[in-house]
């Protein structure tokens, strides 16, 4: 009857909506969590994969961000859904697992490539590691999002500036207004843009956003 019973509640927990499966779970109710994570589980791990390359590494490092997700889920302002705040802890855990791997003692390999031969085996040179391609690829994200959301009087300007290189007296011209107006949008634009942005950072650096 037990097993029965657990069963007709999984199923009925599968057909609500994620905000009540939140609301259930943030009052503790574990089963709820449980089905967010179902949900949500496979692309969390596509995307560890995706950075970490490996996938014994990467399903630790999912289970890893989900029990941090558990942990701060009364914390969770639902910003965003669930699946992509987890993608953001999925994100985190990974980075530091990369720091973690860079940390570690690397065993030489300067030894002769074949028997009576003196060169050495070198690298071949590579480009930006995952770590530093993730990074960049997250704040370029996280840049046109927020630009996106800025008031349109600040977003045009700082768009036909930092974007389509358009001189001041260009975008004065388009937006009717004086240069002097447009040099300051520009300079409001730049700082709320820098203000957005700060609150994203994670504490390990911009690398990371905050979860």
């Amino acid at each position: 009857m037990a097993s029965a019973a657990t069963a007709w509640k999984t199923r009925s927990l599968s057909k609500l909506e994620e905000d009540e499966l939140l609301d259930r779970a943030q009052r503790g109710e574990r089963e709820a969590f449980d089905e967010l994570v179902t949900r949500t589980s496979s692309s969390a791990m596509k995307l560890a994969v995706s950075i970490l390359r490996d996938a014994s590494e990467a399903e630790d490092e999912v289970q890893n961000s989900f029990w941090k997700a558990w942990q701060s889920l009364p914390r969770f302002q639902r910003e965003a859904k669930f699946g992509t705040w987890i993608h953001r802890i999925v994100v985190n855990q990974c980075l530091m697992r990369l720091r973690s791997l860079r940390r570690a003692p690397v065993q030489s390999l300067e030894e002769p490539v074949a028997e009576g031969s003196d060169r050495v085996w070198e690298p071949s040179e590579q480009g930006p590691d995952p770590e530093q391609r993730l990074g960049r690829e997250e704040i370029q994200e996280l840049v046109r999002r927020e630009v996106r959301r800025l008031p349109a009087l600040l977003r045009e300007p700082l768009i036909a500036s930092a974007l389509e290189n358009r001189s001041l007296e260009e975008i004065a011209a388009r937006m009717r207004l004086s240069v002097p107006a447009v040099k300051s949008r520009l300079r409001r634009a730049r700082q709320e843009l820098r203000n957005r942005l700060e609150k994203h950072q994670g504490r390990m650096g911009p690398a990371t956003l905050a979860v």
